[in-house]
């Protein structure tokens, strides 16, 4: 059985090694989804990639870069699968295998499904990290399942230069209640489930500046599986769906408005932010991949300069790792959603913008309440 976190787990004390401390994120370039390849560059190496054979039977491929694969199997049944991993984002082993597994498995509730199994994908540089700490991530990975009552039933390990961990998910849906990133509707309301700032946080943790209340904060939101979406899966009123990663919220909200042939507004001051994580973003805390982001997407988004600063627009990019699940639905279901979601103890979901007639393209507004 997985080790359970205790309060003696701290994020100031990390592990040990010859007497000198030692931190998971020291050997990785970038940490979560951050390390994802950038949005314009992937959309370039997809583009030249021959399509291979389509069944009629694949709901769901790569053609408006969903959150997974959906194969049905009959009338009933249809077969979710994705996968997902990346490098340290935080330093405690544990943590690191709980955000990891929580990632992976968020794309599964993206698209309406039900969990049913995991594998586990696993690079260890063996010679540089002690077996302890690698059975923790493994652990963190394991008990996260075992609250998605799931089980690890096998996986892959290598020895690599870098430590990487994360999971190949497959989960189990209706084909009626599939929800995809392209069933967006004018009029549609936009709901996210999670507060923004993972990316900030992360660079502060980089950089020795994260105190211990944020990185709880840190925790507690990226540890949090996406468990409405198998309820909001069964709304007629919910249109389309899709996890915030490692992309930003402009990234994956332009992802929809693509897949849809809709335009989308946000407003600004509607935006769930994580605590505090706004003052380190000020403090200098943004990762590169935030940049990255706006170079991919920024062609799609109207945001003006004289009215959003640096810090703004690195908040609608800044990386997500296990971010929240992004929701367009009809007006007249957005109590229902809203609820779903505080029933299930995400306190920071809250309506920030709709979606409208036009082009593919995000224009972002400020409220006078902000």
């Amino acid at each position: 059985m997985a080790r359970k976190r205790t309060k003696t787990d701290e994020a100031a004390a990390p592990e040990t090694v010859v007497g000198k401390p030692l931190k998971l994120t020291q050997f990785s370039h970038g940490g979560g989804c951050g390390c994802k390849i950038a949005p314009g560059v992937l959309e370039q190496i997809l583009a030249r990639t021959a399509p291979g054979v389509v069944p009629k039977q694949l709901l769901v491929g790569i053609e408006t870069n969903d959150d997974a694969a959906v194969y049905q199997l009959n009338a009933e049944q249809a077969l979710v699968a994705t996968t997902d991993f990346f490098m340290p984002i935080v330093d405690d082993p544990f943590d690191f295998g709980c955000i990891a597994a929580t990632n992976a498995l968020s794309d599964v509730y993206a698209m309406g499904g039900m969990p049913l199994l995991a594998l586990a994908v696993v690079g260890m540089p063996v010679k540089q990290l002690p077996l302890e700490i690698i059975k923790r991530i493994l652990e963190g990975g394991e008990s996260i399942c075992t609250k998605a009552r799931i089980p690890i039933a096998g996986g892959h390990t290598i020895d690599s230069v870098e430590p990487i961990y994360g999971l190949v998910a497959i989960g189990l849906l209706h084909p009626d209640n599939l929800k995809r990133n392209s069933g967006a509707r004018p009029g549609d309301k936009l709901i996210l489930g999670k507060g923004l700032g993972v990316g900030f946080y992360s660079a502060a943790l980089k950089k020795g500046m994260l105190s211990a209340s944020s990185y709880a904060a840190m925790i507690a939101s990226t540890t949090q599986l996406n468990t409405p979406g198998r309820a909001l899966a069964c709304l007629a009123g919910v249109h389309a769906m899709t996890d915030v990663t490692g992309f930003g919220l402009l990234g994956h909200l332009v992802e929809i408005c693509k897949a849809s042939g809709v335009s989308a507004v946000i407003d600004y001051a509607a935006l769930p932010v994580l605590p505090n994580a706004l003052d380190y973003a000020a403090s200098g805390c943004i990762t590169g991949a935030s940049e990255r982001n706006w170079a991919s997407h920024g062609e799609r988004v109207t945001l003006p300069r004289k009215h959003f600063g640096d810090v703004e627009r690195a908040l609608l990019t800044d990386p997500q790792t296990s971010g929240g699940l992004l929701v367009a639905c009809a007006p007249e279901v957005v109590t229902e959603v809203l609820s779903i979601f505080l029933l299930e103890g995400f306190d920071h979901a809250a309506v920030i913008g709709e979606m409208s007639a036009g082009k593919p393209q995000v224009a972002v507004v400020r409220s006078e309440s902000d």
